[in-house]
């Protein structure tokens, strides 16, 4: 079976609430939300890893032109965690954030979620603040996470 990533669409929400209501029930998006994210493709982005028409993560990305894109959703089903589908996910986020003409890429991240903080860092994010209750109603912190995207006039050594 082969996970190809490919732009979310209206009919995969009922499987992405799935997953979203699974691995964040404290805190999980509504239908409502993801669809009012999709109804603003100049601005958002957003994706699903789809192995054979089945949904084993997505991802989210606010970018309109400009200095900033925002990382603002990613996840990946639980029984298909370590095989590098948010790593794939993330680098596509990445990229299309790089194509809108963004000089960085920010994050929320939960703090106590230790594999996804990992997953940042070895992308290159740093942790740059701390939003304390963020997360509702939990009141678990947010580490706020940033990737500066080096312009194409300005040295790879700059993003570091």
């Amino acid at each position: 079976m082969t996970v190809t990533l490919r732009r979310m669409r209206a009919s995969d929400l009922h499987e992405v609430l799935d997953i979203e209501r699974k691995l964040f029930p404290e805190d999980a998006w509504s239908e409502r939300m993801f669809a009012s994210e999709l109804e603003q493709p100049a601005t958002r982005y957003y994706i699903v890893a789809d192995e054979d028409g089945t949904v084993a993560g997505y991802a989210g990305l606010s970018a309109a032109r400009g200095d900033q894109g925002d990382v603002t959703t990613i996840a990946v089903r639980a029984d298909r965690h370590g095989e590098g589908i948010g790593t794939a996910m993330l680098a596509d986020l990445i990229a299309t954030a790089a194509a809108r003409e963004c000089r960085d890429v920010f994050l929320e991240v939960r703090a106590d979620n230790h594999r996804a903080r990992l997953l940042y860092l070895r992308t290159g994010f740093s942790e740059v603040g701390v939003r304390h209750a963020y997360y509702q109603p939990s009141g678990v912190d947010a580490v706020v996470m940033r990737l500066p995207i080096p312009r194409g006039d300005e040295p790879a050594e700059a993003a570091l």
